[in-house]
């Protein structure tokens, strides 16, 4: 719960955050007359403002907020760039994190009320009750409390939900789009799909996707003529929507989906993963697609996959070589598990990420990004 005074009363109402943050201890009430300069000193001291006034200032407010984050002064950006300078990849990409955590603090200092219906009564406030529903079920009644931040990704979701993403690999347009949900990576890097759609197929009678996603794989397995499918993902978000992706392409009768971790029961002559990348912890539901503390899914899929491949088949791993490129996995690492889990090598496929943040030079991680390679690994039983 979250807890504020307003006209001499104590008032409280119910805290929502997906990353699962605290509620705010200490809350100010936050109109038109706060300038810029104000509200970053209470979002730097922890103090989240709670919006009472015209919504739309309230969206400019927040852009204040992130152009105050971005000017660092002159003395304290070289400082910055020498302690970069002077440190490791893997120091570089952890203090990379806590800049953006800090950064995510920042800027959900200012909150917003939504109602047991999920209006928001301020002046000028948009009605995103199809967006919110989508996002957090049907609306209970009981009113709460949401970093505004969170409010504005919870419509860019419902914006992507609605366009979707055009996948290349599985035909034209306009059957050939994944329309990604709220909490469920998009698959907007489409240089893991072509190696997937490019990969000569050991049979197309039977494949397993383990943690589906979206269920772009499965999807593009399908379009290449794979009999049977056998789609597995444990987030209920995620399965979700790779129910109503596979629905909307038509390939609900080809493609079974299974709430289960990992491997499904029995052996397949195809067994396809697309793991997260990077052996971090998530701070968020979403990050789980891209952080993988401990490396679990890559191990799991790795130490299980012998058993669960039919007599010559295959195991494709999809996997980004950042890691090694963080300091974070090194190559001799990956090679190890793949040995130990009874399995050899059978062939490598290389592609060059195309996303932007690859070539994006103000990026702390550039330098890692630019030598990244995403790699389909082809497995068989040593």
């Amino acid at each position: 719960m979250i807890e504020w005074n307003e006209q001499g009363e104590v008032r409280t109402a119910r805290w929502r955050s997906e990353s699962g943050a605290s509620a705010p201890r200490r809350v100010e009430l936050a109109h038109d007359t706060l300038s810029a300069d104000s509200a970053y000193r209470f979002a730097c001291a922890g103090t989240a403002m709670l919006w009472r006034s015209d919504f739309q200032n309230a969206r400019l407010l927040l852009q204040a907020l992130q152009r105050r984050i971005e000017a660092k002064p002159p003395k304290a950006a070289a400082r910055a760039a020498q302690k970069i300078a002077q440190s490791t990849p893997e120091e570089v990409f952890h203090l990379h994190r806590q800049a953006q955590s800090q950064r995510a603090r920042t800027l959900a200092a200012i909150v917003i009320r939504v109602e047991g219906d999920y209006r928001i009564k301020l002046r000028r406030a948009p009605d995103w009750t199809e967006a919110l529903t989508e996002a957090w079920g049907p609306a209970t009644g009981e009113a709460q409390v949401v970093s505004l931040r969170e409010l504005l990704g919870v419509v860019g979701a419902h914006e992507w939900r609605k366009k979707g993403v055009e996948i290349a690999a599985l035909g034209a347009e306009p059957h050939n789009r994944i329309h990604p949900h709220y909490g469920v990576f998009s698959p907007v890097r489409g240089e893991y799909i072509d190696l997937v759609a490019q990969a000569p197929l050991p049979s197309k009678a039977l494949a397993f996707d383990i943690g589906t996603g979206t269920g772009v794989l499965a999807a593009v397995l399908a379009r290449r003529g794979v009999q049977r499918i056998v789609a597995t993902e444990n987030a209920p978000r995620a399965l979700a929507c790779a129910q109503d992706n596979l629905q909307r392409l038509g390939l609900q009768k080809q493609v079974e989906l299974q709430d289960v971790d990992l491997f499904p029961a029995g052996q397949a002559p195809l067994i396809v993963c697309n793991p997260p990348w990077v052996p971090a912890r998530p701070s968020s539901p979403i990050e789980r697609a891209v952080y993988d503390e401990g490396s679990r899914m890559l191990r799991g899929f790795l130490s299980g996959l012998a058993a669960h491949l039919a007599p010559g088949g295959e195991g494709w791993l999809v996997l980004s070589d950042l890691a090694e490129h963080l300091g974070l996995r090194p190559r001799e690492q990956l090679l190890a598990w793949i040995a130990e889990g009874g399995l050899r090598v059978l062939e490598r496929h290389d592609v060059r990420p195309q996303h932007a943040k690859a070539t994006e030079a103000a990026d702390a991680l550039a330098q890692a990004r630019a030598a990244e390679v995403t790699s389909l690994w082809r497995l068989a039983a040593a």
